[in-house]
Parts: C-alpha cells; structure tokens; sequence
C-alpha cells in the first residue's frame, strides 16, 4: 500500500503519522521514517521512547537526488527485513524542493509503485498541502493509491503513475552555448575521463567529488558506446553551484526502473545507471525512440 498524507501543519502532519508507526510498532513490523530533519525532530520527539524502535533517515541527505531513494532507501530497508511486512514513511517533496528537481520527484513516486509490486510494504507519503503547489498535490493524487486526509483514508480516484511518468519525460533545456563539448566513442573514453577530470576542477570540484564525476560521466559514456549506437555527445557547464554533465545518445531507455534496480550480485553489469544514481545530486532523463539524454548534477 502506497498511500499520500496531505497535511496542513504540524498537528495534522503529527495526527497523521504517528498513528501509521503505532500501529506498525503494534503489530511488531520494522518501521523506518524518511523524512526532511525539521519533521524528524518533531516525529522523535512526539514518540519519545518508542522512536528508538524506528529506523530515523534524513531525507534531505539522502534523498537528495531522488533516483536514490528506491534502491538507497525504501528498498535497502525493506531488503533488511525480507520476510513480513516492513512499513515506511516517506517524503521526498517539500516546499524547497527546486523546480529543477521536481520532476525527477513525481517520477520517482510513480515508480515506487512498480519497484514495490508484489512486497509487503505499507508506505505513508507526507505532503504539505499548505505549502506546496496545488500542480504537485494533483501529482501525488495521480501516483498514490490511496489519499489520507482529514476526510480519512480512501482510493484515490486519480491514480494513474504511468501518466505522471510520462508526463514529466519532456525534452530538457539545450545546454548553455559555452558548454564544452566531446563526442564520445569507445576510443575516446580515457579521454572522457580526462575531459572530465579538468573540467571539474575548473568548475570548482575538488577532492573526491573530482573522481565523483569522473566515475559518473564514464558510466554515462561507456553506456553510449554499449547500449546507445556506439557514440554519444558530452556536454559539461556550470549552473549555480553545481557541475553539471550531459551525454546524449541514440539509445533508449526502456526499463522505467534502470538506475533503481539494484543490480544481481551474480550478474557481470546493469550497474551503471545505479552508480550515477548514488554519487550524483540530481539526475534528469528523456528518453524516446529516437535517443536518449541524461543529465547529471553534481554540488
């Protein structure tokens, strides 16, 4: 169950989600809380004792890139707890979220969803419905099955995630003029890497973060040579206070979950998207028939 809490203020956001981990204490299931800081203090302190029974994650950390959560949140811990039934509040949205960072959100939780099929998992989702765009509560009502408020619980007559999925699969912004620019092939992926490297350091990267993105755009890279017609077009900017990086190719994407899927541990590859996923702040994608681009962020 994959339900959405709209919430108007502390109280409501308390009376709503306290309840859902009583009741999983109660009914001796393993209970995590991912939630931004502020609203994990005020769980803590509100449970008192019995929050030394719940698993407490700090959203904004963790979640900051949200293709991270499935395989680095809710599905790390439900994996912990393989037999029963685990139970897990979660949220990813809130008022600060960037318009840049969005919709990698509401996709993510459409795909919770398909990652969770077939698993014992009750999942409770926070949203501020003072604070957030009515665009982004539609959105919620769109990828939950369920809506809480204070009407109660009930099926959410606008459940429809493969519509939010493809909705927020839209073209991205051309990169800046000033981007520079490699074409990528099987030969050239040293000096990917090389390219990457300088450019990071230029873009005010130091110290693992450098390695970071040399890591990331090789994955990205050694994906185009393999799976996106032998080749594929790197792009590197500043933007705010980020380096970002784009490669684009003419492959496409066709596992929604790629990047999401922890890979076999007996398989040889399918771990590179996950990889990307773990050591960037934000990943955007589009991807069609005719290519695919993917666009990294890295603070």
């Amino acid at each position: 169950m994959h339900s959405v809490l709209f919430y108007g203020g502390p109280e409501e956001y308390l009376a709503g989600v306290v309840p859902f981990i009583g009741d999983g204490l109660s009914a001796g299931e393993p209970v995590a809380v991912a939630v931004p800081a502020p609203n994990l203090r005020l769980l803590g302190a509100e449970l008192g004792k019995a929050a030394e029974q719940v698993r407490f994650v700090d959203m904004f950390q963790a979640g900051r890139n949200p293709g991270r959560i499935i395989p680095d949140v809710l599905g790390a811990f439900a994996d912990t707890h393989p037999t029963g039934r685990v139970r897990i509040v979660g949220e990813p949205v809130w008022p600060s979220r960037s318009a840049m960072e969005y919709p990698a959100c509401a996709q993510h939780e459409a795909l919770v969803n398909l990652a969770f099929t077939g698993r014992a998992a009750a999942m409770l989702c926070p949203y501020d419905a003072a604070g957030l765009d009515g665009a982004v509560l539609a959105d919620a009502a769109a990828t939950h099955p369920v809506v809480v408020d204070g009407d109660g619980w009930r099926a959410s007559v606008d459940y429809a995630p493969d519509r939010i999925v493809a909705a927020y699969n839209q073209p991205l912004p051309d990169p800046p003029d000033a981007a520079a620019t490699l074409t990528v092939t099987g030969e050239l992926l040293d000096e990917a890497r090389s390219f990457t490297a300088a450019h990071a350091r230029q873009l005010g990267l130091t110290g693992e973060r450098v390695e970071d993105a040399v890591l990331v755009v090789a994955e990205l890279a050694a994906n185009s040579v393999a799976h996106g017609g032998g080749a594929g077009t790197m792009h590197i900017w500043g933007e705010h206070d980020c380096f970002v990086c784009q490669v684009r190719d003419a492959g496409h994407i066709r596992d929604p979950l790629a990047g999401r899927r922890p890979a076999d541990p007996l398989q040889a590859g399918g771990r590179g998207l996950l990889l990307v996923n773990r050591l960037a702040d934000l990943v955007r994608t589009h991807t069609t028939d005719n290519g695919t681009t993917i666009r990294v962020y890295l603070r």
